[in-house]
């Protein structure tokens, strides 16, 4: 889980959205805009308009459009960050918007936790909601927006066994809180699928690199080059090919690829 690239909408797109979340936001209850903006939001997503959309997120997406959350499965559900039951004035917010599957999806669901401004606090907003009836007050969130912050400076994935998102800081630190929140939530640990599949792209990255530094050393064309880059930069779990180049001065077997191409650190 890395932070995505930002992408800016085809300006027809991004008007749509903006003309949409006026007629929500123009609702004069929490509950009418709730209401509305589900049902304008289910009207919207079978339009051509939206088409755009599922592309531009398509477009962001690594492998053969994986899930911007687990980067394994096919990304199939446009998902709302900040739930919209509880945030109807970010409903057609493009920033609040990931393409996510169905297995990361359902989990999350409407659950999402905030700090208060006000307190400090940590407060479950579904239940802050139904306690009060209004607009949640405002925080900041539990879960990792890769949208707007990188995951990877809250998390480390380890490679020399697990392959484990586990936190980077502190236990019981804020960031700490919201690292445990994320993984947790979105049950990036909890089964054997996603670890096995981390492991095996951790398998697949290290043999393409050394079949680029095999044919670098036998000086293949320079167009054959930029091909097998391309490959790896186009591979699902780019969470763990970050990693790689993140540690490769603690795993000695990185290091002596690395060294050997070390143009690949920036890839």
């Amino acid at each position: 889980m890395i932070r995505l690239p930002s992408v800016t909408l085809p300006e027809a797109a991004q008007t749509t959205l903006t003309n949409l979340q006026k007629v929500v936001s123009a609702k004069p209850t929490f509950a009418e805009q709730v209401a509305e903006g589900k049902r304008e939001y289910e009207l919207a997503r079978q339009r051509t308009e939206f088409k755009p959309i599922r592309q531009t997120l398509t477009d962001m997406c690594a492998g053969a459009r994986r899930c911007h959350y687990c980067e394994d499965s096919a990304a199939t559900d446009v998902e709302h960050i900040h739930p919209k039951d509880f945030y109807p004035k970010l409903v057609f917010d493009w920033e609040n918007y990931l393409y996510a599957c169905t297995r990361c999806n359902r989990p999350k669901s409407n659950r999402f936790d905030i700090h208060a401004h006000s307190t400090g606090e940590r407060l479950s907003v579904p239940a802050l909601v139904k306690a009060t009836g209004a607009h949640p007050e405002s925080g900041d969130p539990l879960l990792i927006n890769p949208r707007l912050e990188d995951p990877m400076e809250l998390m480390i994935l380890d490679l020399r066994g697990t392959f484990y998102f586990l936190p980077r800081t502190a236990k019981d630190s804020r960031e700490w809180q919201r690292a445990r929140f994320t993984i947790d939530l979105l049950l990036l640990n909890e089964e054997d699928l996603l670890p096995t599949a981390r492991a095996e792209a951790y398998g697949s990255y290290v043999a393409r690199l050394k079949e680029y530094i095999h044919d670098k050393a036998a000086g293949s064309p320079s167009e054959a080059l930029v091909h097998k880059k391309a490959a790896i930069k186009r591979m699902q779990h780019p969470t763990v090919w970050r990693e790689m180049k993140r540690q490769q001065e603690r795993i000695p077997a990185l290091q002596e690829l690395f060294t050997l191409a070390p143009e690949a650190l920036t890839w």
